[in-house]
């Protein structure tokens, strides 16, 4: 395929990434308009969240194993309809329960996204090369999360959350009919080899060592990901008292410019250490986690808005990092017909195991402390007040999990030379057969 081909194809699927986290992160943006419309508590917000995981980890796998046997680009775009309608039909919600009915709609359309857009980018780009590639579609994630931000909660002071909703959806409505002219690799086009490994069981790559280390380095990961797009606009409206639509343009900025920041890093670092050592992507993804722990801490203490934003940045940067050293990892230790597959069982297996508990616990963990806050008080009420330092104590979690994060990343850098070594000679012996 053309470098002018590969460029394209890249870019679509990046744009359709970006509209996956606008869409996502859209609620989080307006929580506080839906919080006070239906009367919710965090814990409530945060099941919002969490619900929409559960059932993105179920439906993922299944998704998966249809993406490596069927045509991803169908299958791409398919998700993308079924996403951007059912976000557009968030906005007709009457209660809480059918607000949240239609955010698992959601969740069924973009469970299509990453496992065959990755196993794509897979077939598209040498191994020597996917940090770069990978970690330009998953700029997706604080692209998408920060124009959310800034627009969603630009649109909502201005026309109502309910608009907002819809006006979420129209991208992703107009992407889907140039997703359909991208042309479509075959399933192994950039290997060394020239016959690939069959596909085996889809369970059978839990055996590899390395990918429970990239599990739980998910769910670590994706645990303070989601804490940071549920709740980053509520902390900056209640803690630093900024308006609406100022909040969606703080947690904006923190997305963009930190997770932009820590992609580009990545894709730079991680194509290098790769060239360098087998486990050098790791290692790298292990020692960035390690930075964003002060960071992050730092950030959310800071009584100043201004230094509170440019921590946070970081922090948010030192995250998104993570995917183009450990998404790559996955595919140099699975074979290119187990991609898709692979990829839905690490998200379900990384949600279930911790991620999918960072809007809930983080939720209940600040309704836990504001009522702390205000018994301590002696106050039979909970006020505004209150409520901003339990999510400010709540947020700390975010620390304290990055440190768990570089521990678990190193320890998967102990392990993938040999798994990458295992699959190389597999590949080997399937060329010769």
């Amino acid at each position: 395929m053309s470098e002018g081909k590969l460029g394209r194809a890249l870019w679509v699927l990046f744009a359709v990434n970006v509209l996956n986290f606008y869409d996502r992160h859209v609620i989080g943006a307006l929580a506080e308009p839906i919080r006070r419309e239906f009367n919710l508590t965090d814990t409530d917000l945060g099941l919002l969240g969490s619900a929409f995981i559960w059932l993105y980890a179920f439906i993922g796998v299944p998704i998966g194993r249809v993406a490596d046997t069927w045509s991803r680009r169908k299958l791409l775009a398919l998700g993308t309809l079924i996403w951007s309608l059912l976000t557009a039909l968030n906005g007709a919600a009457t209660s809480f329960t059918t607000l949240l009915l239609a955010r698992l709609g959601v969740a069924t359309g973009e469970a299509a996204c990453a496992p065959t857009a990755t196993s794509w980018i897979g077939d598209l780009y040498q191994r020597e090369q996917r940090s770069r590639a990978l970690a330009i579609f998953m700029l997706g994630v604080p692209i998408g999360a920060g124009l959310s931000g800034f627009f969603s909660g630009y649109f909502a002071q201005l026309y109502g959350w309910r608009i907002a909703m819809v006006l979420a959806a129209v991208p992703g409505v107009l992407l889907v009919p140039l997703l359909l002219t991208l042309p479509e690799p075959v399933r192994g086009a950039t290997e060394k080899h020239g016959q690939i490994e069959t596909a085996g069981s889809a369970w059978g790559v839990l055996r590899i060592p390395t990918l429970w280390w990239i599990i739980a380095s998910g769910a670590l990961l994706n645990f303070n990901m989601y804490a940071f797009g549920s709740f980053l606009p509520a902390f900056f409206a209640r803690v630093h008292g900024v308006s609406l639509a100022q909040s969606g343009v703080l947690a904006g900025i923190v997305s963009l410019i930190g997770g932009v920041s820590g992609g580009l890093l990545a894709s730079r670092l991680g194509d290098a250490a790769i060239r360098k050592r087998q486990n050098g992507r790791m290692r790298m993804g292990a020692w960035l986690a390690l930075a964003t722990a002060p960071l992050a801490l730092f950030g959310i203490q800071s009584g100043n808005v201004l230094l509170s934003v440019f921590l946070l940045a970081l922090a948010y940067g030192g995250c998104n990092s993570y995917y183009g050293f450990v998404y790559p990892s996955i595919q140099d230790i699975v074979p290119p017909s187990l991609r898709s597959t692979t990829m839905a069982v690490y998200f379900m297996a990384m949600y279930l195991c911790g991620a999918s508990f960072g809007p809930l616990l983080t939720g209940r963990l600040s309704d836990l402390r504001a009522r702390a806050a205000a018994e301590a008080a002696g106050s039979a009420t909970i006020t505004e007040a209150f409520r901003a330092t339990g999510l400010r104590e709540a947020m700390l979690i975010i620390p304290v999990l990055a440190l768990g994060l570089a521990i678990v990343l190193w320890a998967g850098s102990r392990t993938i030379a040999a798994d990458i070594a295992r699959r190389e000679q597999r590949m080997a012996k399937a060329a010769t057969a």
